[in-house]
């Protein structure tokens, strides 16, 4: 047996010749000992009554071969674009896939749609171009069409073989191990199924392009170095490199030498010594036994072993595995333990569910791929709908794609289905499962809902003894992101456990929008403020708090109706052309200056499903049979005719009991309910600060303002440094080496004199007078302020961040409010906070001063460099840190500097002044002075806190 443990998955598009590879794969490999073929019905993996009587893959199946050193457990997935949601679950447990194209088709709708969530999840790939036995195939041709649509790094490793893979004219074609072939006669293996482990011949300019993928390798080829199957297989698995076979799988020629290729194009995944797998797919065997699917990605798991998890509506629970068996094909081996990297089914777990992670697995795979149409389930007049309900459910966790809805006005079941084809399996499974004939009523578009700009939702639920407040803040992503969830709330606002919960709450349900009640989508949703009561919050407080939150949002937005859009492919005679093109625009479609092929002409675009829908009828009929369109769903895009769906759905969002927008308060000892309209003016936290909310267009453009988050954040890691103050002789000439090597800037150079023999308080004073004087005019004063540098520069705030950083924080923007107050300059403080994972930029008004808090990945360096950049030429800009660097680049950019230390030194003369003007006031006693002549930097601190400050200045106790 192998020792390196892989999982390999077969893809394709329908008709390309999937299941014949591997079919083909098997035998030449000795799994199998005799061909089978789908259209005789006796394919290996093609185990399903449905699926032979059919001729396509259904389900994804399983089998094991060995492969020289990999000990292979190959996926055979389903290619038909009904059931593509099954093919993407076992993407999930992928560590390479094989690419199966039909050479008569060429790169079809749906391959570029596999070749996409490939990328997506990231899988190195391989492909195989089939059915090259076929006229009119041409391998140059068909390279060149996947270098272009696909990767321009797919390159050709082999040509197809003249003739089959270890052929016999005696006895024909014979699997691996029985000839004397070149392939068979290097064998590494034990086993009684020797394995091809030779490298394939590849074309003469192979490993000239395989350098081509890598710039090292292009200068290690071109001095002389030879490239190895190593530099390859590193390649591949960093999807550098697309190797293609070409051959015939029904003739198995060209399958010897993807296998030989593979061996050697292969690395082994790192697995992890503690526990973790990922569940792919729910099953039940003949006797009715659920079946957990799963692929191991670290550790071991020992039948009886117990195992946790958590439900998708956030229930945990913990069960024990039964049973573990290694299916091959219809078949399974009952084993005691599976190790990292083997896929197995599980008895025993009742409440796993696909995508599901476990162990050191935590996070759960969300699909891409989801039904556009959606149907009444008609049942018979004996059947219960209740019972039937139930057993859909059952049906439903191992398709979770069909989204069993129940319509309570109606009494009503609905579906989401693929397609025509899966509506016909899921009529023939729930006959033989449940003993139940049912029909599907008129299908329906499956709509979504997003917003189009940035906004906050505030859900309060507080009737007598509970209480939870929330602020979520929902922004629009690109078109296909779904939705996602953070949270940015420091613990010192809200306990770590209430926002794992509140994210939770946020998760476990498929939520509404507010225009017809459509699933929204393409949007992030971010926990930006929360409150819990000490003794009277419940966790079932900020689940009814967090639903609210989302659909006060969603009310207040500007919401956006999205439809599902097919990306097609027409080919139509020639004469008929017009006739397509004025169809397309028909159906408010769009789509690319036509091509010819021959006879043919090729009109590629796309169009909404629902003006799509039975086009094909008509392509059929109108072309008398000659016409073939291709349709693969594109994605979704904002709803041709929403008022026109809104209209027919007649949806009111305040009259949907199961998903209320308002939010309950309590006053004189009850629960009240306010409108969601009406929550800001009872809310207890403070609102969001968004760009619509503050300042005029030019202020937003000076600030740098985006579409921000109100989060509070906090530093996690901060490295004490003592403060660093550059000379100006130094910044003189650092800026003279850099920009002005061969002149001087003499105004520079008198404008730095004045200022090293300026004070302290003729500074202040100076830019006191300039702010009253520059008031009548356009030019503006500006003053930056690195936060954290500040922070940790003076004494006062550096000790007391080490017991609160927050307070700190807050004491530093109380005390320049008073010093803009006095200075009269635009003051903008910028905290950093690169290092919270998912942050987005915020900004908001702080009484007169604006507070910025920057995004992920970016310093208080980089925001105030890029500030200084965007106003330093229409007004007078000041930056206040102690960074050396930082201080250099704000003198480049003309903007002036002034160390933490210089602040400090006019914050002090700030309160001086302001004193003085308190004192010459009439009817200021000395005694009122003395009130107000305490260490500033104490004020608006707790008392407390006040008091162990205090005696941590005096020495009289430690931090």
């Amino acid at each position: 047996m192998g020792t390196k443990k892989v999982t390999v998955g077969i893809l394709a598009h329908v008709d390309a010749g999937k299941t014949t590879l591997a079919e083909a794969i098997l035998y030449r490999t000795g799994t199998l000992r005799r061909l089978g073929r789908v259209d005789h019905q006796d394919a290996f993996l093609d185990t399903d009554a449905m699926e032979r009587a059919r001729g396509i893959t259904i389900f994804s199946k399983q089998a094991k071969f060995v492969l020289g050193d990999f000990d292979v457990t190959l996926l055979d997935t389903p290619g038909h674009v009904d059931f593509s949601a099954e093919m993407e679950r076992t993407l999930q447990v992928l560590d390479y896939a094989v690419l199966v194209i039909s050479g008569a088709d060429g790169v079809q709708g749906h391959v570029e749609t596999l070749w996409r969530l490939l990328s997506r999840y990231q899988i190195p790939t391989v492909l195989f171009i089939n059915k090259m036995d076929q006229e009119g195939t041409d391998e140059a041709e068909l390279l060149l069409q996947l270098q272009k649509q696909l990767n321009e790094h797919c390159i050709k490793v082999c040509s197809m073989p003249q003739q089959p893979d270890n052929a016999d004219t005696a006895s024909g074609i014979r699997p691996l191990g029985t000839g004397t072939d070149a392939v068979s006669a290097m064998r590494t293996n034990a086993s009684d199924s020797p394995l091809p482990c030779a490298a394939p011949v590849p074309v003469p300019d192979f490993w000239e392009n395989v350098a081509m993928c890598q710039e090292d390798l292009l200068e290690r080829y071109l001095d002389g170095d030879t490239l190895t199957w190593e530099d390859a297989a590193l390649l591949v698995k960093e999807r550098k490199l697309f190797p293609c076979f070409f051959g015939s799988a029904l003739k198995v020629c060209g399958v010897d030498a993807l296998l030989s290729g593979l061996s050697k194009l292969m690395k082994e995944p790192e697995y992890t010594e503690e526990f973790g797998a990922r569940v792919f797919k729910i099953t039940r065997d003949e006797t009715g036994k659920r079946l957990t699917h799963m692929k191991l990605t670290g550790g071991s798991l020992f039948t009886r072993q117990s195992l946790k998890g958590q439900t998708a509506d956030g229930q945990e629970w913990e069960e024990k595995a039964d049973q573990i068996r290694i299916y091959n094909g219809s078949g399974y081996e009952q084993v005691q333990q599976a190790a990292a990297g083997e896929i197995c089914s599980v008895t025993g777990l009742s409440k796993t569910y696909a995508g599901e992670g476990l162990g050191a697995q935590t996070e759960p795979v969300l699909p891409l791929l989801e039904p556009v149409l959606t149907y009444q389930i008609e049942l018979p007049p004996d059947c219960d709908a209740h019972t039937m309900l139930r057993n859909l459910r059952q049906l439903e966790e191992e398709e979770p794609e069909l989204s069993i809805v129940w319509e309570e006005a109606s009494s009503e079941i609905c579906a989401q289905v693929m397609g025509e084809v899966q509506m016909e399996i899921l009529k023939n499974q729930i006959r033989e499962r449940f003993g139940v004939p049912v029909s599907f009523g008129q299908g329906s578009i499956v709509y979504r809902e997003t917003i189009a700009a940035p906004v906050e939702g505030v859900g309060h639920f507080e009737p007598l003894r509970h209480y939870a407040e929330v602020h979520l803040l929902l922004e629009p992503l690109e078109r296909g992101m779904g939705l996602q969830f953070a949270s940015a709330v420091s613990e010192d606002v809200l306990d770590r456990n209430w926002q794992r919960l509140v994210l939770t709450h946020l998760e476990e349900k498929r939520h509404k929008g507010v225009l017809c009640g459509a699933e929204i989508t393409d949007m992030k949703i971010t926990l930006v403020n929360g409150r819990a009561h000490i003794k009277h919050t419940e966790g079932g407080d900020f689940r009814q708090a967090t639903y609210r939150a989302l659909r006060q949002g969603l009310m207040r937005a500007q919401n956006v109706l999205l439809e599902p859009v097919y990306s097609f492919r027409l080919e139509i005679p020639q004469e008929q052309i017009g006739r397509a093109m004025t169809d397309i625009q028909r159906m408010n479609g769009t789509f690319e200056p036509p091509q010819t092929e021959g006879e043919f002409a090729i009109l590629c675009g796309s169009a909404p499903v629902a003006c799509m829908r039975g086009y094909q009828q008509e392509v059929t009929s109108y072309s008398r049979g000659r016409g073939k369109l291709f349709c693969t769903l594109q994605g979704y895009a904002a709803c041709h005719n929403a008022e026109e769906v809104m209209a027919a759905a007649g949806y009111d969002p305040e009259a949907d009991l199961e998903n209320p927008p308002s939010s309950v308060f309590c006053a004189h000892g009850a629960g009240f309910v306010v409108p969601w309209d009406q929550v800001e003016e009872y809310m207890h936290l403070e609102a969001v600060a968004l760009p619509s909310e503050k300042g005029s267009a030019d202020e937003k453009e000076a600030f740098g303002i985006a579409q921000s988050s109100r989060a509070e954040y906090f530093v996690r890691e901060r490295k004490e440094t003592p403060e660093t103050f550059v000379s100006e002789e130094e910044l003189e000439e650092i800026f003279k080496r850099t920009y002005y090597q061969n002149s001087e800037p003499k105004s520079k150079k008198g404008y730095q004199k004045r200022y090293r023999e300026e004070a302290p308080a003729r500074r202040l004073m100076e830019r006191s007078r300039a702010a009253e004087a520059d008031r009548s005019k356009p030019r503006e004063r500006y003053l930056l302020v690195d936060g954290y540098n500040i922070i940790f520069s003076w004494e006062m705030l550096r000790e007391l961040s080490k017991v609160n950083i927050e307070s700190a924080r807050n004491l530093l923007m109380d005390v320049l409010c008073d010093y803009q107050g006095f200075n009269g300059c635009t003051l903008i403080l910028v905290f950093d906070a690169y290092r919270v994972e998912g942050g987005q930029e915020r900004v908001f008004n702080y009484h007169n001063i604006h507070v910025v808090f920057t995004k992920e990945a970016e310093t208080a360096d980089q925001y105030i460099e890029k500030t200084v950049h965007k106003i330093g030429k229409k007004a007078d800009v000041t930056v206040a840190t102690s960074d050396a660097l930082e201080q250099v680049i704000i003198y480049g950019q003309g903007a002036r500097r002034m160390a933490a230390r210089e602040l400090l030194e006019e914050v002090e003369l700030t309160r001086e002044k302001v004193l003085e003007r308190i004192e010459k006031r009439p009817g200021s006693t000395q005694k009122q002075l003395m009130e107000n002549d305490h260490n500033y930097l104490f004020d608006h601190l707790p008392e407390e806190l006040v008091s162990y400050m205090e005696e941590v200045r005096l020495g009289k106790r430690e931090l």
